[in-house]
C-alpha cells in the first residue's frame, strides 16, 4: 500500500499544522487547561475557516470532506498534537454534527446545523450510563411518546460538552423492548426537566464532562433523529469516526511528547556528558519511534479503507488500541526522561500523561476494542 500523500493532502497537512501553530499555540491551550477553560476564540475561528463543516455535505453548508476520511484524519493529527483535549473540543461536536445531517430533517438541519456552522452552537453525544459504559446496550434511560411527546427519564454520564451554552445533545435512550431498540433524541441542554452537573475529572478539563438528569423531560416528537429503534444503528457510525479522530490526535500528541522527550534529552547534561549519549535512554527513544512509525501507518490505512468504502470496525479499532497504548509508552518515557521537571506544567508532559490515561478509556475502552478485533479474527 502506498502512504504517500496526495498534493492535496499534504498541502491540507500544512495549512492545519500552521493554522494550529500560530493561531492557538501551547502557551494558550495550557492556560486553557489550567482553567479549565474551553478555547471558544479557537472554535470561532475554526467556523470561520468552514472547518466545522468538513464531515458535512456541500449541500447543507459543510465542505463535503465526509467522502475524504483521509482530510478528516489529517485535521485531526494536527490539532491534537499539542492536546487531546482541544482536539476532543472540536471533534465532539463535528462528528455528531456529521449525525444531524445524514439522518435529520431539514428543520432539524436549519435548527441545530445552521448555527453550528457559524460557531454560534456545539453538539455532544450522550451514550453512557452510571451501570452500562462498555456495555451500551445495556442502558436504561428510557423515552416514551405520549400525546405527541416524548417523556424522557433516566440518567446519563460521561456527556462531554453538555454545559456549555447552545450545546444540543444527541441523546441515545431505550425505546423498545428489545436489546438494541434505541431512538436518538436531539436534546437542547436548557431544556426543562433536564439537569447537566459538570463532573471535576483528571482531563477533559477544557471540554468538561457531565452527568445527565432527566425527570420527566418533555421534547416534541420532532425531536426524534431518524426513525425509532434505529438509534442504535445511527451511534455505531458515529463510533468509526469518534474512534478515527482520537487515533488521529494521539498520533499527532504521541509525536509532539517524543519531540519534546528527545530534545530534552539532547539539551540536559549529567555525569559530565549529554543524556542523550546515555545508550539506555537512546534505545528507549527508538523503540518509541518504531512504534509510533506503526501506529502512523496504521491510522492512515485505517482511515483509507473507510475512503475505499470498506467495512473498517476492525482495522480502525485496531488503530485507536495500538495509538492509544503508543501515545501513554511515549508519555510515560518523556515523564522518566525529564524527572521532576515532568511534573511542572510549563513542561507539557504531565498533560501528555494524563490525556494518553484518558485516551485508553475514551470512545471505547481497550478491552472493548480488543472484542471488536477478536471479532474479525477466524478462531
Amino acid at each position: 500500500m502506498d502512504f504517500q500523500f496526495t498534493n492535496e493532502q499534504s498541502m491540507w497537512r500544512d495549512v492545519v499544522f500552521g493554522f494550529m501553530n500560530r493561531e492557538f499555540p501551547r502557551d494558550k491551550l495550557r492556560h486553557h487547561d489550567q482553567t479549565r477553560e474551553f478555547p471558544e476564540e479557537l472554535y470561532r475561528k475554526m467556523a470561520n475557516e468552514g472547518w466545522l463543516g468538513l464531515l458535512i455535505p456541500e449541500e447543507h453548508g459543510g465542505l463535503g470532506m465526509d467522502s475524504d476520511p483521509v482530510m478528516f484524519a489529517i485535521f485531526c493529527e494536527a490539532i491534537g498534537k499539542d492536546s487531546l483535549d482541544t482536539a476532543a473540543c472540536i471533534m465532539t461536536s463535528m462528528f455528531t454534527a456529521a449525525n444531524v445531517s445524514r439522518h435529520g430533517t431539514a428543520e432539524q438541519r436549519e435548527r441545530f446545523l445552521t448555527p453550528f456552522l457559524r460557531g454560534d452552537a456545539k453538539f455532544c453525544i450522550s451514550i453512557s450510563e452510571p451501570q452500562s459504559g462498555s456495555d451500551a446496550a445495556g442502558a436504561r434511560s428510557t423515552a416514551r411518546l405520549e400525546g405527541g411527546e416524548w417523556v424522557v427519564n433516566g440518567n446519563k454520564v460521561w456527556c462531554s460538552g453538555a454545559h456549555h451554552p447552545n450545546s444540543c445533545i444527541a441523546m441515545m435512550l431505550r425505546t423498545g423492548e428489545g436489546r438494541y431498540d434505541f431512538s436518538v433524541l436531539l436534546v437542547p441542554n436548557d431544556t426543562p426537566g433536564l439537569e447537566v452537573q459538570k463532573m471535576d475529572t483528571l482531563v477533559r478539563r477544557s471540554l468538561g464532562t457531565t452527568s445527565l438528569f432527566m425527570d420527566d423531560m418533555r421534547l416534541p416528537a420532532s425531536a426524534l433523529l431518524g426513525e425509532v429503534n434505529k438509534g442504535w444503528q445511527y451511534i455505531g457510525e458515529h463510533l468509526d469516526f469518534e474512534r478515527l479522530s482520537i487515533a488521529s490526535s494521539q498520533i499527532g500528541n504521541a509525536r509532539t511528547a517524543l519531540d519534546d522527550t528527545v530534545k530534552y534529552l539532547s539539551e540536559r547534561s549529567a555525569f559530565g556528558k549529554k543524556l542523550s549519549d546515555f545508550q539506555v535512554l537512546k534505545h528507549r527513544m527508538a523503540e518509541d519511534q518504531a512504534r509510533l512509525s506503526a501506529a502512523y501507518y496504521l491510522v492512515y490505512a485505517a482511515a483509507s479503507a473507510i475512503a475505499r468504502g470498506e467495512k473498517a470496525s476492525a482495522l480502525v479499532a485496531q488503530a485507536k488500541l495500538i495509538s492509544s497504548q503508543t501515545l501513554f509508552q511515549i508519555a510515560t518515557n518523556g515523564m522518566q526522561a525529564l524527572g521532576g521537571y515532568a511534573q511542572l506544567p510549563e513542561y507539557d508532559m504531565e498533560r501528555y500523561f494524563r490525556e494518553a490515561k484518558h485516551g485508553m478509556v475514551g470512545g471505547g475502552t481497550n478491552e472493548i476494542l480488543r472484542s471488536i478485533i477478536a471479532k474479525s479474527m477466524r478462531f
